[in-house]
């Protein structure tokens, strides 16, 4: 996407537009959707609907208009990328809350983690062969034909996960709770941080060890920048980042079933210190290397139980809620690390910026480890209904 905005306009301001439009697009709407889900018998359906028609139709469409109106009207092109990268962030975020719900009820606690473990484990590999195919494409193509080719086939593949998605056989929930006024739903909000103190003291301190992940798009560029890699350097780390987290996401997958996914998450905050320590004291290619071994195994732990643990926290008719909450809060976290980082580094230097990331995943790590009980050995408490009056 970022290469497709670069031949539409030489703005590098709308090149950053496709992150922000797509977390401020993801995130918004879940706690609004979060109010439904938790009135519905069935997650499925819903999640069916706006996961096909929001979530995945607009790649489709983005394809067909690169194929009819790129070439003749790019501004029209960047405009209708947009709409589309925001609806389908959209539909994603509408349908969160009840897909992650659904989730808790088809798997049991125990398996949840290995199934997101091997997932996002041949995820990764398949994003391999898939990047391996771009490359071929965006070569031999020609513009436009390229870039809609890869918005087609992206489709595709999207709609067979949409039929895998609707083969999910989910039982009604025993208990569900009566759709509120959208304004007295947000007043249960802080009453349920007041209250709900463990879930307090895990969106604190996942937070602070969050912002330690301000360093992951900086990895490559601190290498480049200090020990001018060639291609060949540049694949075998990408290969080291992406082959340690699929190797690591089936085993700590694993560990989330049987250990808990605090136990992940702490394994999440101290790998990513461990990696800036080595980006520090790198001297060369070579020493690079256990970085992105650290980093993928950080981001494998992270991929796989960081909504895994909020369904622990609350009874199942709740978790809608739950979610939309964690995922609002931490947003302004996720949005706004890697920008804190880049000021860093303008200010000081990767380096220094290392040094600060650092501090925050080991801060948030030992605040995991020592001041978060795991909720799978403490029974949730619902949300009191007092909280709405």
């Amino acid at each position: 996407m970022p290469l497709l905005v670069t031949t539409l306009t030489d703005s590098p301001i709308v090149v950053g537009l496709i992150p922000a439009i797509h977390s401020v697009s993801y995130y918004l709407p879940q706690l609004f959707a979060a109010n439904h889900a938790e009135s519905m018998k069935r997650k499925l359906p819903f999640v069916a609907l706006v996961g096909g028609l929001l979530e995945r139709v607009p790649y489709l469409l983005i394809g067909i208009a690169i194929l009819l109106w790129a070439q003749d009207s790019p501004t029209l092109i960047l405009i209708l990328l947009f709409l589309g990268i925001g609806t389908a962030a959209m539909g994603a975020g509408i349908a969160t809350p009840a897909w992650f719900t659904m989730i808790g009820k088809v798997l049991p606690v125990n398996r949840r983690g290995m199934f997101f473990g091997i997932s996002e484990g041949l995820g990764a590999l398949v994003g391999i062969a898939g990047a391996v195919v771009v490359g071929i494409v965006l070569d031999t193509v020609s513009y436009p034909m390229n870039f809609a080719l890869l918005f087609l086939v992206a489709s595709v593949f999207m709609g067979i996960s949409w039929v895998g998605l609707v083969l999910n056989r989910e039982p009604e929930s025993p208990i569900i709770k009566k759709q509120i006024p959208l304004r007295h739903y947000f007043q249960q909000l802080p009453a349920i941080l007041r209250n709900h103190h463990n879930f307090r003291h895990f969106l604190i301190s996942y937070s602070i060890s969050r912002l330690g992940m301000m360093a992951v798009g900086f990895f490559i560029v601190f290498g480049n920048k200090n020990f001018n890699l060639s291609g060949a350097d540049v694949g075998t780390l990408t290969a080291v980042l992406i082959g340690s987290q699929a190797v690591m996401q089936v085993i700590l997958g694993w560990m989330g079933d049987k250990q808990g996914h605090k136990f992940n998450l702490t394994i999440s905050a101290f790998a990513m210190a461990l990696a800036a320590v080595f980006a520090i004291i790198a001297t060369s290619f070579l020493t690079l290397i256990p970085a992105f071994m650290l980093l993928g195994t950080a981001i494998a732990s992270d991929n796989i139980s960081k909504f895994n643990i909020v369904l622990e926290f609350a009874v199942p008719e709740d978790q809608p809620t739950f979610i939309g909450l964690t995922n609002t809060l931490l947003a302004p976290v996720t949005f706004l690390g890697p920008i804190i980082g880049g000021l860093i580094v303008s200010a000081l230097s990767f380096q220094g910026m290392f040094v600060v990331a650092m501090c925050f995943a080991i801060v948030g790590g030992l605040l995991l480890l020592f001041w978060v009980q795991e909720p799978r050995h403490t029974p949730p408490l619902p949300i009191s209904p007092d909280a709405i009056e």
